[in-house]
């Protein structure tokens, strides 16, 4: 087995572990190489980092029409967690090597690919003021401390919000736009898949002080949908304008603005996970 190895030297252990990376595919019969211009010899893409890096190179598996592995070593390790991916280096390489895929659904917004979510409001704010180096050195801490400074501008916004026939005008301090059951790191949605075709449009509607305990509470206990504060709408596709114009952060990647569509391709990649079929 022959694959392109993405290593992102910024994620929190990219840097530190991509020699071990390297080495414990190699010790599961899994070659790598680390410049390709074309499929021909390549039996899949593999990434070692967190779900941005993962999300950056979902183009180029699409079109070069190959699987995708991810050894996860980012913060949160989101995708990991959805499709039961070993946390450690080992387990993950294992996984890639036993080539058991399954397909599942990719997300667009503004050309930008994602597998998680996208967000617009005070988590595009939070992800600014991340500082890489910062992850690298403290990780979750780092991110809670971020959080902290993002509080001061959880201020609503305006939004409207079209989609299949319908339209909704919203006052919101966050728009998720979410593929998957896990994300934001601490986030688990029943009835939610990454797999199942379609989007989840979350909008969190906070009025005071008692709607953000509420909200927490719901979020730790995995019902977010059962918050009042926070309304939910499914397609698989939606629209969204703002007044002015507003970033948009995809699986922790900047995504462009605001007015923005939000598209599902249904089952497009092909990804390596425990439960998943044998592949050719």
């Amino acid at each position: 087995m022959r694959v392109l190895l993405v290593v992102n030297p910024h994620a929190r252990r990219g840097r530190v572990l991509g020699d071990d990376v390297r080495r414990r595919l190699a010790l599961h019969g899994v070659e790598t190489v680390e410049t390709a211009s074309s499929p021909q010899g390549l039996d899949a893409i593999v990434v070692a980092g967190g779900d941005g890096t993962f999300a950056r190179a979902i183009g180029r598996g699409l079109t070069l029409g190959l699987p995708m592995g991810l050894v996860p070593l980012g913060t949160f390790n989101d995708l990991a967690r959805t499709l039961d991916i070993p946390a450690d280096i080992d387990g993950a390489c294992a996984t890639i090597a036993q080539r058991r895929t399954r397909a599942i659904d990719v997300a667009r917004v503004n050309s930008a690919y994602y597998v998680s979510e996208a967000s617009i409001g005070v988590s595009s704010r939070l992800t600014r003021l991340q500082k890489t180096r910062d992850k690298q050195r403290f990780g979750l801490l780092a991110v809670l401390a971020s959080a902290l400074a993002a509080v001061k501008y959880l201020q609503p916004f305006h939004a409207e919000v079209a989609y299949e026939d319908a339209r909704v005008n919203l006052r919101t301090v966050q728009l998720t736009i979410a593929n998957s059951n896990h994300f934001g790191g601490v986030i688990t949605v029943e009835g939610a898949a990454v797999d199942d075709g379609w989007l989840d449009l979350y909008s969190v509607e906070i009025d005071g002080p008692r709607s953000v305990l509420a909200l927490m509470s719901a979020v730790l206990a995995g019902r977010p949908r059962a918050a009042q504060n926070v309304r939910t709408i499914r397609s698989a596709a939606f629209s969204v304008s703002t007044r002015r114009p507003r970033a948009i952060v995809a699986d922790g990647e900047p995504a462009g603005k605001t007015p923005a569509r939000f598209e599902l391709i249904r089952g497009a990649l092909r990804v390596f996970a425990p439960d998943g079929a044998p592949s050719d």
